[in-house]
């Protein structure tokens, strides 16, 4: 079990002595600040807690967490990730990466480590650019996108990272952005809470190189008409009720409330239904649906930290203990029963 701590923590306890080194005015700082003021809700030891990043801008977010942190390589942070948490389940470990580091070199350690339902906290800050390497295209950058890397547009198609991570199997999934920080921390919270993969696509703003990429419904004064707030048990409206969401054959439909004369009700979000539900609402963008934020799923599924233990424990029963040391010196050859 996490140990938790007798005295109460404070933001401060969580500030590291290192230089924040990000671009002015970058979203990061943003999600910095967010996620030490909710640390110490938590009530864990900070060495009981540990935040594995990869690389790219995002990454340097171990640094400057004063708690244990290890800044790994191009994409591989949920896989090393993975055996930290496999080796000291006592430990909450967060994921720290952003949408080139985890969906680019790293997407094949970011599908499994969600398939597996490791109990990580998975944070991907999307800029929808490569920021450290000077504003490349990334996997999320918009088609037609006009890039160091693509100079007349990029012609690839983009992921959707909440679309991927439900494809992925993760058991919980939401969304975010750095211009709402009241949300993000709500968020956060909810995170931290999930046990198995939980996942949080966090919308970033490059102030360098891809400056105002989500303003057109992250902006306060676009919020209301341009976003809708996923909320367990409430119904799919926004604009300040005046427009509904509702799901028609497996697809969304937006009904005009203020008329009077909507073809039906907005339906009442549940993060616990059926994987299509999610699907379908992941999918829904500018400029025919609002943009969703919110928990899209969060379900219970067998952890798997708790299945490797259990399966450990049944081959110990079976097989008794093992003798690593006398193994490995017994010879050029291992016989395996």
């Amino acid at each position: 079990m996490t140990e938790t701590v007798q005295s109460k923590l404070t933001r401060k306890d969580f500030q590291s002595d290192q230089e924040v080194r990000w671009c002015p005015g970058c979203g990061d700082y943003v999600i910095l600040a967010q996620v030490q003021k909710m640390m110490p809700e938590l009530g864990i030891a900070r060495e009981n807690i540990a935040f594995v990043s990869g690389i790219g801008c995002s990454s340097r977010f171990p640094y400057y967490m004063n708690t244990y942190g290890f800044h790994t390589i191009h994409g591989r942070a949920p896989a090393i990730a993975t055996g930290l948490k496999a080796s000291r389940p006592d430990l909450q470990v967060w994921v720290v990466t952003g949408d080139g580091d985890a969906l680019s070199i790293g997407g094949n350690h970011f599908i499994h480590v969600l398939r597996r339902n490791v109990d990580l906290k998975i944070l991907l800050f999307n800029n929808r650019i490569y920021g450290l390497t000077k504003g490349q295209a990334s996997p999320t950058s918009e088609l037609g996108k006009k890039a160091k890397s693509t100079p007349y547009g990029t012609i690839d198609a983009p992921f959707n990272p909440m679309h991927l991570a439900l494809g992925a199997g993760a058991t919980f999934v939401a969304r975010t952005s750095d211009a709402d920080p009241v949300h993000m921390t709500e968020m956060l919270r909810r995170v931290a809470q999930h046990k198995g993969s939980a996942f949080l696509e966090i919308l970033q703003n490059c102030v360098v190189f891809n400056d105002a990429a989500f303003e057109s419904f992250t902006a306060k004064d676009m919020r209301a008409s341009r976003q809708i707030y996923l909320e367990q048990g409430k119904p799919l409206v926004y604009a300040g009720g005046t427009k509904g969401l509702r799901l028609v054959d497996g697809h969304p439909e937006v009904l005009d409330l203020a008329s009077g004369k909507a073809p039906g009700e907005p339906m009442i979000w549940n993060e616990q239904a059926e994987v299509s539900a999610a699907f379908a609402l992941s999918t829904c963008a500018a400029p025919d649906f609002p943009e969703p934020v919110g928990v899209l799923r969060a379900v219970d599924a067998p952890v798997h930290h708790i299945l490797q233990e259990s399966q450990s424990d049944a081959v110990r029963k079976k097989l008794g203990a093992g003798n690593l040391a006398k193994l490995l010196t017994s010879g050029d050859t291992w016989t395996i029963s």
